[in-house]
């Protein structure tokens, strides 16, 4: 058991924690102005981390070592070390609401986060959810927003507004089915997108540059820490019954390597990101925080993971409640911290490590492991550096939130995820000149709350569709249609065709909201709720010209009669997009930004719901009819695809180079990477390769795509793969690669892409294992294609 072992300093630290508490300050250890700081090991910042982590520790009782391991830390008043909270969230914007969310237990108090807009800062800018941020295929734009929240998130802290500087996002779970509540959360179906999302936001948060490279001033210092989550398999939250705090997810090899594995090692590896939290599910009878291969071998040993694990709220008591893994609570405790789980968001940990101790469940050498990973991040955060607002990142103040250039940032992103799904006779854009009158309809049209999606924050400023459609058009009447999304009653259908047929264009603003999909509630269908069909086509037909409907969703809806209806002239899907969203509305609406988003999720129509949610298979099996599942697996009618999206321009593309069109895979230095032999063709698997002779397989694509419209905009440009045909157990297609351009009118552009044959034209076996096929393979990008042959 751990003693504390220098009672001489009990005095000094006693003043010296005090001393910062009573202050304004925020929050820190190591008291510069003392004298006796410079001797105390854990405060000698020309030592490594790793060397004054190993020092605190060696002070600390067992009591003190247990009470750290949850997720509300108390200070440690006589070695001068302050409370500290871990939970923080940060989705799409420093944010405070969960939304209502049921829990299982009551171990926590939940709602408690260590964020507060009480004082100088009372709101954070709130940018698009992520599932309409991702439509903008644009990892630069991802990056900004996470730099912008890494930036908000250290000025509240410096303003003493906050206890804790580590924030519990992204959410780089795959939306592998179109009713999850929380796919709105994630950047959607496609895992290199998930992982491309992952590595931009996490290097923004944290201070990395956007290639990734360190602040040369502190290489080893956070500005704020993201945490990848929920690792891993987990994608259902409440469907008929089934709860993610029950649901055993049974996951294949294949689909854990290739789908839901890559968005997280992406974020650790390339992102460096400084935390993880294991998911509240089972995989194949395991809890997810209480899996030592998941947690050590994978994510530390695998992966070089350098950072904490944290369970998510309650899911280490749910492993003895729910999920009746473990017999005792003190199994629990033992199974989830000798996995590899640091950190428990509840109070599970403090009640019962102690006797875990004593039965021997676990072992102070666990506990010390994770006190290494828990006062190490806090170290790289700069919290024992003495007064932070003095050392780096300590002149990011109250005026660096909500920022102007933050604001605008959130104007941008909206603008660029929203999607023009149809756009007949070029109906939009509209004319702000010619446009006499106008009628806005539907429960989603003078909301600001709807516009922000969960997870939010107090925006900077709210402002609704309506208001921003009247700042175009002054003669706008309006009428809500439903009294909510909905639409349970026809009651206020009659106001709402008698405006439509005054007005010279009608705008119909309707979709889903947080009553509809959340965190712990999941959808049962894909089309629109209640009444709003009718609505939506009663006004149409009403209307004396096709009319502009408007649909705010995070999952993708069946809207099929919409797409079909000659009066619906124009459709825009805007996700959640955040406290500018009714602005970018409006400025698409009237052409003063040309749409270019794309789908990042597929649109199924209303019989995808045959499906049970709880059928993890990612691949289409054709003896029991099963169809798959996203656009790489799924045999079957769309609504829309993924990567859909049109524009007010046409824009065109054409392979200019290709550094290759063969590729062989048996040099003479390559003697391990064994073949199998399947009639004509042959299987290599990439591992037995080699890294070094992978990477002499890359080459360039350039492709050249050119802007034929009358208007600048911005156009994402998607690079596929494809082989010569559909193996079982293969992708239709792969993205491969991807890039936002900005093309003004007629001009044309040229992408180089670079092609990683190991990973881009590979496949994964049925053992998680990447193999190459001798065959012809296919580069797409639109209607254009490029041969690739790889020969044995």
């Amino acid at each position: 058991m751990g003693v504390a072992r220098h009672p001489p300093l009990l005095l000094f630290c006693f003043m010296l924690f005090f001393s910062s508490a009573s202050s304004t300050l925020p929050p820190f250890a190591c008291d510069a102005s003392l004298p006796l700081t410079h001797s105390v090991g854990f405060c000698k910042t020309s030592q490594p981390v790793s060397h004054r982590v190993e020092d605190l520790i060696s002070r600390l009782t067992i009591d003190e070592k247990i009470s750290q391991l949850v997720v509300k830390a108390p200070g440690i008043p006589r070695l001068g070390i302050p409370s500290y909270n871990w939970w923080s969230e940060a989705l799409h914007g420093i944010g405070i609401a969960v939304g209502g969310v049921q829990f299982p237990g009551d171990e926590i108090e939940y709602g408690i986060y260590g964020v507060q807009f009480n004082g100088t800062v009372r709101s954070a800018t709130s940018f698009p959810q992520v599932i309409l941020t991702a439509a903008s295929f644009n990892p630069l734009l991802w990056y900004r927003i996470g730099e912008a929240i890494g930036t908000e998130a250290r000025g509240i802290y410096n303003t003493g507004q906050s206890t804790g500087l580590t924030f519990w996002a992204p959410n780089i779970n795959i939306f592998r089915d179109p009713r999850w509540g929380r796919g709105q959360e994630t950047p959607g179906e496609d895992p290199f997108v998930a992982s491309k999302y992952a590595v931009s936001y996490v290097r923004g948060v944290q201070g990395d540059s956007f290639y990734g490279q360190k602040s040369p001033d502190g290489p080893d210092h956070l500005k704020a820490s993201a945490c990848c989550k929920h690792f891993t398999a987990y994608d259902l939250d409440d469907w008929k019954n089934v709860t993610r705090f029950t649901f055993d997810a049974k996951v294949s090899l294949q689909d854990l390597a290739d789908t839901y594995q890559p968005p997280f090692k992406s974020c650790v590896q390339e992102g460096r990101a400084s935390g993880i939290m294991c998911s509240y599910n089972m995989v194949n009878g395991v809890p997810t925080c209480a899996d030592f291969n998941l947690l050590s071998r994978t994510a530390r040993q695998k992966w070089h993971f350098n950072g904490y694990i944290v369970s998510d709220c309650d899911a280490v008591a749910i492993m003895y409640t729910s999920h009746h893994y473990s017999k005792t609570p003190e199994d629990a405790v033992g199974a989830a911290v000798e996995a590899g789980m640091d950190i428990d968001c509840a109070s599970f940990l403090l009640k019962h490590t102690k006797s875990a101790l004593q039965q021997k469940k676990l072992s102070e050498s666990d506990i010390d492991r994770a006190l290494r990973n828990l006062f190490s991040v806090r170290m790289r955060l700069g919290l024992f550096n003495g007064n932070t607002k003095k050392l780096l990142f300590g002149k990011i103040g109250s005026s660096q939130v909500c920022s102007k250039k933050h604001q605008d940032l959130a104007l941008e992103a909206a603008r660029d995820g929203i999607v023009l799904l149809k756009n007949s006779a070029k109906l939009l854009p509209l004319s702000p000149i010619k446009t006499g009158s106008l009628a806005v309809i539907g429960p989603n049209a003078n909301t600001t709350e709807t516009l922000l999606g969960n997870y939010q924050g107090p925006p900077c400023k709210r402002i609704s569709p309506l208001q921003a459609l009247q700042s175009y058009v002054k003669v706008t009447k309006y009428s809500s249609g439903c009294d909510k999304v909905a639409c349970k009653s026809l009651g206020s259908i009659d106001k709402a065709v008698e405006i439509a047929k005054a007005a010279d264009y009608v705008v119909l603003i309707m979709g889903l909201d947080q009553t509809e999909e959340a965190e712990g509630h999941d959808r049962l269908d894909l089309v629109l709720p209640g009444q709003q069909r009718t609505l939506i086509t009663r006004a149409a037909k009403a209307a004396k010209k096709p009319v502009i409907l408007i649909l705010l969703s995070g999952g993708p809806l069946d809207i099929s009669f919409a797409k079909r209806n000659p009066n619906i002239g124009s459709i825009l899907w805007a996700g959640y997009p955040g406290e500018a969203g009714g602005l970018a509305i409006a400025d698409v609406i009237f052409g003063s930004h040309n749409p270019g988003g794309r789908l990042p999720v597929t649109w199924y129509p209303q019989k995808y719901t045959r499906i049970p949610m709880t059928d993890m298979r990612m691949r289409s099996d054709s003896a029991s009819g099963y169809p798959g599942r996203t656009y790489r697996f799924y045999r079957g009618q769309t609504v829309f695809k993924f990567g859909y999206g049109l524009s007010y321009c046409t824009y065109s593309y054409e392979f200019i180079s290709v550094t290759r069109n063969s590729l062989f895979l048996k040099p003479s230095d390559i003697t391990k990477a064994s073949s199998h032999s399947n009639g004509s063709s042959a299987l290599y698997q990439t591992e037995l390769m080699g890294v070094e002779f992978c990477e002499s397989l890359k080459f360039s694509a350039v492709v050249a795509v050119q802007n034929h419209g009358e208007m600048a905009g911005r156009h994402p440009v998607l690079l596929f793969a494809r082989g010569s045909d559909v193996k079982p157990g293969a992708a239709a297609k792969e993205l491969v690669g991807f890039e936002s351009v900005h093309l003004t009118a007629g001009e044309k552009a040229e992408i180089e892409f670079t092609v990683k044959p190991c990973d881009h034209l590979s496949r994964t076996d049925e053992n998680g294992s990447k193999v190459m096929e001798r065959g012809s393979h296919f580069l797409l990008v639109g209607d254009s294609e490029y041969k690739i042959n790889l020969n044995g």
